[in-house]
């Protein structure tokens, strides 16, 4: 199965994304620059198993997905930012929690056998690959959604640590 693979290290080095994309519900043609953001999140995010932030919201605007993936529904979100509150790390800032809104679609069902994504294209650093790739830790590759893996250097690893003994 192809997935496109964001080196978020090669990104983060690029002053300005000229990334094209042909998907044809991007407004301003950012659908790349929303998955970065999304990815940038997914890697920020611990993921905590009680979830405070979900728990916090007074409006059931946030939804914990696969993957332990936050999602907030855009028309529940008064930007109240009790999760923000509720974070004990202070990883969520209201406005990096990604919207349901259109964004990449990974060209699922558009590209003919042989064809390469636009993004690939025109992304003059290589920070986007498409392939068949799958998570490797060891190498810094970490799998975000089943369409979706990220390479980056840093990665919050949760240790489990015993109770501690009063």
């Amino acid at each position: 199965m192809k997935r496109l693979l964001i080196d978020l290290d090669v990104c983060s080095a690029c002053d300005e994304c000229g990334m094209l994309c042909s998907y044809i519900q991007h407004p301003a043609n950012n659908g790349i620059t929303s998955l970065r953001e999304f990815a940038h999140f997914a890697i920020q995010c611990r993921k905590c198993d009680d979830a405070p932030c979900v728990a916090s919201c007074p409006w059931e605007a946030l939804e914990m997905q696969d993957y332990h993936m936050l999602k907030r529904y855009m028309m529940r979100c008064t930007s109240c930012k009790s999760c923000s509150r509720a974070c004990p790390f202070g990883v969520i800032y209201p406005e990096t929690i990604p919207f349901i809104i259109s964004r990449c679609d990974y060209c699922l069902g558009r590209l003919k056998e042989d064809e390469r994504p636009i993004c690939l294209e025109s992304c003059a650093h290589g920070g986007i690959k498409y392939g068949e790739f799958e998570e490797d830790k060891d190498n810094f590759i970490y799998k975000i959604s089943d369409n979706l893996l990220v390479k980056t250097a840093y990665k919050w690893e949760r240790i489990e640590e015993p109770p501690k003994k009063r």
